[in-house]
């Protein structure tokens, strides 16, 4: 679905890519010159996350995949305005099939302020149609985004570990442990924020983090816990808390740092095969949707360099909401590291011993184990 703004002119897109007991679920994103085509490949990359933490012992039965996106700057002081409308414009497809949550440009906070104004329970009243209890499962998600850990809400956290967790199982697989390798996270939001977070506490040294003014890097290790004290809600650094053995670099000079692990965890198509040449890491982690082009990994494949794709490394966000929701995990954060940890480097470790005895891709890997367990599904 494409909708136009009557007041803006803008754009924006709603992308079901299937439905699974009549649902799907995926987040909704704001940014200037996203497109429809855009929205489509990240509706189908929701339906292989859903898919690919399937497990019949859980008591949440995954969905099909969607995606929305504005054509708009988040930055903008009309951003909520134009949010709001598309919400209200959306609202029926919200109640029957589509339960959203935030993405790239969109804080859960802010889409929830709209939903409810525009008559709705919650982003996600479509999958609150396949709960039990409605109000006790919309109450568990709501008290695990009341939780705080060193003051950030575990909800922006748990993508981050899931992201770093993996990280750390295919570092262990590729003889890269923590103390040996370092890592360069590009995006400093929500999930790059979380992602550097975890893997310092890990003992990797995060030598460089790349936002939108530009890198931040030291070879022996940034301060990644005074970095995110100074961080704005648009993922920022604010230069003035840098130590002085800090250097800055220019945005481009992100994929030179000089690291083993590189993690891109903001915007898609961002390794290309324009621009791969210049990646110096032994292993790259998809922490963002969709951040490389299928150019970009058949180069980086040619090179023994690996990739994770996006649909494991960063599922957690997506699992986090709906084990809360259908109450596999209390809303704890305990609960939620314990469940994530598991998955996640069970699925990490399934994906790389299929690759391994196939002579695939990861991703290859990854996606057959999708389809697989989509395949199990209950319509």
């Amino acid at each position: 679905m494409t909708w136009t703004d009557e007041v803006t002119g803008k754009r924006g897109y709603l992308v079901i890519d299937r439905l699974v007991r009549g649902a799907a679920s995926g987040g909704l994103r704001m940014r200037e010159g996203c497109t429809l085509d855009e929205v489509r490949d990240l509706a189908r990359g929701m339906t292989l996350k859903e898919a690919v933490v399937y497990s019949p012992d859980d008591a949440y039965v995954p969905f099909g995949g969607g995606k929305g996106g504005i054509d708009f700057a988040p930055q903008d002081p009309g951003a909520r305005g134009v949010m709001a409308r598309y919400v209200s414009a959306m609202k029926p497809l919200l109640q029957a099939y589509w339960s959203a949550g935030e993405d790239l440009g969109v804080r859960q906070d802010v889409l929830e302020e709209v939903a409810i104004e525009a008559g709705l329970r919650s982003t996600i009243d479509a999958a609150l149609r396949l709960v039990p209890d409605p109000a006790a499962a919309l109450d568990r998600v709501r008290a695990g985004f009341a939780v705080y850990v060193d003051g950030v809400c575990l909800a922006d956290l748990v993508g981050g570990y899931g992201v770093a967790e993996v990280t750390l199982a295919a570092a262990e697989r590729l003889g890269l442990p923590g103390g040996r390798a370092r890592a360069v996270v590009q995006g400093f939001g929500s999930m790059g924020g979380a992602t550097a977070r975890y893997l310092a506490r890990a003992g990797v040294p995060v030598v460089g983090i790349c936002d939108v003014l530009g890198v931040v890097w030291h070879p022996d290790g940034l301060d990644v816990e005074a970095l995110l004290r100074t961080r704005d809600r648009y993922g920022r650094v604010d230069r003035r808390a840098l130590r002085p053995g800090d250097r800055e670099l220019p945005r481009e000079q992100w994929l030179a740092v000089e690291a083993e692990i590189l993690v891109p965890a903001a915007l898609s198509y961002v390794l290309t095969e324009a621009n791969v040449d210049a990646v110096r890491a032994r292993l790259v982690v998809e922490a963002a949707n969709a951040p490389t082009t299928a150019g970009g990994e058949a180069a980086l494949t040619a090179r023994g360099v690996p990739v994770i794709p996006d649909f494991v490394a960063n599922v957690a966000t997506n699992a986090w909401w709906w084990w809360t929701l259908f109450g596999d995990i209390a809303p704890t954060a305990e609960a939620a590291f314990g469940k994530i940890s598991v998955t996640l480097r069970g699925l990490l470790h399934e994906m790389l011993d299929r690759a391994a005895s196939t002579g695939g891709s990861p991703r290859a890997a990854a996606r057959a184990m999708a389809n697989e367990r989509a395949a199990e599904l209950p319509r």
